[in-house]
């Protein structure tokens, strides 16, 4: 079932998730339910605040960027091969020089913006079966990563930004938070009247 998006000013975004255990009521469901909802949105990564879950819990599946020529051969093989569901994340290590790429978000259509971000990143997770993985990950597959892990931390790609830059956000963010955006997928906005949801 595809779930409405949140929408950037909700506070479940703000909030830092919480761990959960096998046994977190209809866990099975819940994460096809947000693997259908991130393909239907045409995303490369979502994470559970964003379908209003406080909780640990986010997907990537870096296909889409295997089809970017700018890559090697080897790198898209790489990006077409991964997918991961990642429950109870901790960002162990972060390393190498910072690089900048341009990030977008699901919860904030429309706004693209630099990101600075460590190449390389060492990550304890557990997964679907609540098998305990640790695992180390570089380039583009690293910084999806990372920027999911923000998620079920309460941070935004947009808090990552100067002060300037987020000065110049804020009218696009105000109108995201109110609906007035166009969006191809389901969203909820938190700052919208009753009347037009």
């Amino acid at each position: 079932m595809i779930l409405p998006i949140v929408a950037y000013g909700d506070p479940v975004l703000k909030k830092r998730g919480t761990e959960i255990s096998k046994d977190y009521p209809k866990l099975e469901q819940v994460i096809a339910n947000m693997y259908e909802s991130m393909y239907g949105a045409f995303g490369v990564g979502l994470a559970a605040p964003q379908v209003g879950l406080s909780i640990r819990l986010f997907l990537v599946d870096t296909t889409p960027f295997a089809d970017d020529e700018s890559y090697s051969p080897e790198e898209q093989a790489e990006l077409k091969a991964f997918k991961r569901t990642f429950i109870n994340a901790k960002i162990l290590e972060e390393s190498g020089e910072e690089w900048d790429f341009n990030e977008g978000c699901l919860s904030i259509p429309n706004v693209r913006e630099d990101v600075s971000r460590c190449p390389k990143i060492k990550v304890e997770y557990q997964d679907e079966d609540f098998k305990t993985h640790v695992e180390e990950f570089d380039g583009l597959i690293a910084r999806v990563i990372q920027h999911e892990y923000d998620h079920i931390e309460g941070v935004l790609f947009t808090d990552k930004v100067s002060t300037l830059k987020k000065r110049l956000l804020k009218g696009k963010l105000t109108n995201i938070s109110k609906g007035k955006t166009s969006v191809d997928y389901r969203m909820r906005f938190p700052n919208i009247s009753k009347k037009r949801s």
